[in-house]
């Protein structure tokens, strides 16, 4: 059981540990070298250059200015100086947005903090009752509720706080729900043209005897939107292709790579082995290996891009439509097109960089059976992570680390040993367990078949969620081995779940305060630092940049992460609400993060993260769902608690609180909700009229001519021969027979 001074030399080495990255940083950050590192956003935008390289070589890799290292803090103030206006237009809503879930934390934890240390903490911590049962405790048990006799009338307090806490939080919540519903609609509004404003994808398009996809997709919508469909783009299955694609640019890496060693070697031809990964096979000459080999994959490239264009089976079922304006494109998106709700399935396009084209090619018939196979799958890796979970808690008990290794007992026993193993360890330990994870779970949601990159960081960032409430919350809070977890779960019915967990959270504190720190302190200050951008950067820049296009994309900007850093960031809601009323020394700690991760994030989105889509903020029902659950969950696990307590005056009362949360809930959701799944039809029609004013003669059509066109399709040499958008002109208003059995008409000419 950690101590105060075990927190305390934990606490000592993660500011170490953050200050030392912070320092690391300052200084990289200032050398001409790492400059496309730390402001690659600039380089990007074309507003920033490489750095002169006139006067003495070493001004090309050192900052020889000495008093640039004495404003080496100056990124702090940088960093909150652009105001969120200009934040939006400079990186897009998506990274304003996420930013302001910190500022969020801040909101609600702060007064929350002053009241629990004004209030609960004299509260508990005026009692002997932990000196009385003569039980191990440790100093932040004693400012715990743990501290508190049972049938205390000071139970009152802690309901009074709960119903305090509840309700400035959710205050809070819906203020913020309201400004960002408020900051979506006006980004929509005041958007600039967008291929996705006016294009809705249709999935499971049914097959036809007498029509080809093509035809049909045509068809269907000259008759059912005669006058605002324009024309429409067909999806195709270039998943090989893709490949082809990939290898080809690996070989050609490749081979750029032993042309530069050939270039400053000429004396010595450069050679590989032709077996996996060069570590066998014979010994050829490596330029011309890796030229034959890009040439053949060249032939491989347009043959497949010939056999996707002649073969009706390369093309899905499924089509992006455009449409002449917003108002008929929401009219598309959101409504049901048919009888029969299973097919001609509509719903808004991605923006083209949003678009997932791997996943465009899963029949509809898969995504049910992907999706029970990805649930199966989730549940088995839950479960099993239980077994780290239960080593993560071993090196936090002392004497369980004493009797597994007992020869290790004098040096465990050593004051300064013993703090890090339980005040640094487990947290260290945790952190190394879950790195691995995100990945892991990003490939599930891609085998699920969602086709946008949103949707499957959405779909990741629930998953991880999920995960760390079950393992990292629950599982470390309810037992210290695996084997106790399926015990407690086998053993005890349903109804004494709260009670059990209610019992283990004052316990756990300890571990979830050197979590925080491993992760929200030290963490973040690592992720400033960039240190693996940087590495790969530099080994990319010596080896294989020759020119200044080869040292753009070089450059790894990379986004904020919103699958991985978002249910991170809803675990500490989660800790700081189930804590709130139970440990308020809990509270600081999360503070600190949220106030240091802000600023750490908002300057790597000013300076360093390109976000690869835009979405318009739609993550933010996901945000205040999970908010709203973590409340839930900490109200049920304080009823739990309580009612060992034999706080039976006061407990009653707390059973109205999720009551009123789910209520608050539904009530966000009825209300703001809809400005982020709908887009509404008064607001369309409104952009359209102001944009024919502006320009009346907007060709559309020809806008709109390659932007849902699949991008491996264009990288191929001879790619202009794939099927565009006709370029003709307006359609005419006759009708004419299909070729359907149905013998319905089109109300225009079909250009078939």
């Amino acid at each position: 059981m950690a101590t105060l001074a075990d927190i305390g030399v934990s606490a000592a080495i993660n500011l170490f540990s953050a200050l030392a990255f912070l320092l690391a940083f300052a200084i990289l950050r200032l050398q001409p070298i790492n400059d496309r590192v730390y402001f690659p956003k600039w380089y990007l935008k074309g507003v920033r250059s490489s750095p002169s390289s006139t006067g003495a070589v070493l001004r090309k890799f050192v900052n020889l200015d000495y008093t640039s290292y004495l404003r080496f803090l100056a990124w702090m103030p940088s960093a909150l100086k652009m105001p969120e206006l200009e934040l939006i237009e400079h990186a897009g809503l998506d990274s304003a947005v996420y930013l302001r879930i910190y500022l969020l934390g801040l909101k609600i934890f702060v007064p929350i903090t002053l009241l629990g240390f004004a209030i609960l903490v004299p509260v508990n911590y005026t009692n002997d009752t932990l000196e009385s049962l003569k039980v191990d405790y440790s100093e932040i048990d004693k400012l715990s509720i743990s501290n508190v006799p049972k049938g205390s009338d000071r139970f009152w307090t802690h309901l009074v706080m709960a119903y305090a806490f509840t309700f400035w939080t959710c205050y809070v919540l819906l203020k913020e729900y309201e400004k960002v519903a408020s900051m979506r609609l006006h980004f929509l509004a005041s958007a600039r043209r967008r291929p996705d404003q006016f294009t809705v994808l249709v999935s499971n398009v049914p097959p036809d005897p007498d029509e080809s996809i093509d035809e049909l997709v045509e068809h269907f919508f000259l008759v059912n939107h005669p006058p605002d469909y324009l024309a429409h783009q067909l999806v195709y299955d270039a998943n090989k292709l893709t490949k082809i694609v990939k290898k080809k640019k690996k070989m050609q890496n490749w081979l750029d790579f032993y042309q530069l060693r050939f270039e400053r070697n000429p004396s010595k031809k450069p050679t590989c082995k032709t077996g996996f990964l060069g570590l066998w096979g014979r010994r050829v000459d490596a330029i011309e290996y890796y030229q034959s080999e890009t040439a053949k994959l060249s032939k491989e490239e347009v043959d497949e891009r010939d056999r996707i264009m002649k073969n009706p089976k390369s093309i899905m079922p499924a089509a992006f439509v455009s449409f002449r304006t917003r108002w008929g494109a929401a009219v598309c998106a959101q409504t049901q097109q048919t009888r029969n709700p299973t097919i001609w399935l509509t719903m808004w396009a991605p923006e083209p960089r949003d678009v997932y084209w791997n996943n465009l090619a899963i029949p509809f018939v898969q995504l049910t059976v992907r999706r029970l196979i990805v649930a199966v799958a989730f549940f088995l890796l839950a479960f099993f992570f239980m077994i780290p979970i239960a080593f993560v808690q071993s090196l936090a008990n002392i004497e369980g680390i004493e009797k597994s290794v007992p020869f290790l007992k004098p040096l465990i026993e050593k004051r300064l040993v013993k703090s890090i193993i339980q005040g640094f360890l487990p947290g260290i330990a945790l952190k190394i367990f879950l790195i691995l994870l995100p990945t892991i779970l990003m490939q599930m949601s891609k085998f699920e078949g969602f086709v946008a990159l949103s949707s499957l960081e959405r779909r990741a960032a629930s998953k991880y969620y999920l995960f760390l409430l079950i393992n990292v919350f629950l599982g470390n809070v309810i037992a210290g081995t695996a084997l106790q977890q399926l015990n407690t779960f086998i053993h005890q019915s349903v109804s004494e779940f709260p009670r059990t967990v209610g019992v283990a959270i004052p316990m756990k504190a300890s571990f979830f305060i050197t979590y925080v720190m491993v992760d929200g302190w030290a963490g973040v200050a690592g992720e400033i630092l960039r240190l693996k951008p940087l590495i790969i950067y530099h080994l990319k820049n010596f080896f294989l940049v020759k020119t200044e296009k080869d040292r753009e994309e070089a450059m790894d900007p990379g986004s904020f992460g919103f699958a991985t850093s978002e249910p991170q960031i809803q675990l500490y809601f989660l800790l700081g609400l189930a804590y709130a009323v139970v440990t308020p020394f809990l509270l600081p700690y999360i503070i600190i993060f949220f106030g240091f991760a802000y600023l750490v994030f908002r300057h790597q989105i000013i300076n360093v993260y390109n976000q690869e889509y835009e979405s318009g903020a739609a993550f933010w029902p996901a945000v205040h769902g999970r908010i709203i659950s973590a409340l839930i969950i900490s109200q049920v696990l304080l009823f739990g608690l309580m009612s060992t307590k034999k706080a039976a005056n006061s407990t009653p009362f707390l059973v109205a609180l999720p009551v009123l949360t789910i209520w608050f809930h539904k009530f966000c959701k009825g209300r703001y909700e809809p400005a982020f799944k709908k887009y509404p039809l008064q607001e369309a029609i409104m952009k359209d009229t102001l944009e024919r004013a502006k320009e009346p003669n907007m060709d559309l059509r020809r806008y709109l001519l390659n932007a849902y066109i699949h991008p491996v399709l264009k990288e191929v040499e001879g790619g202009a021969c794939f099927p565009t958008f006709d370029d003709g002109g307006e359609l005419e208003a006759v009708r004419v027979p299909t070729k359907r059995l149905s013998q319905r008409n089109t109300p225009a000419p079909s250009r078939k």
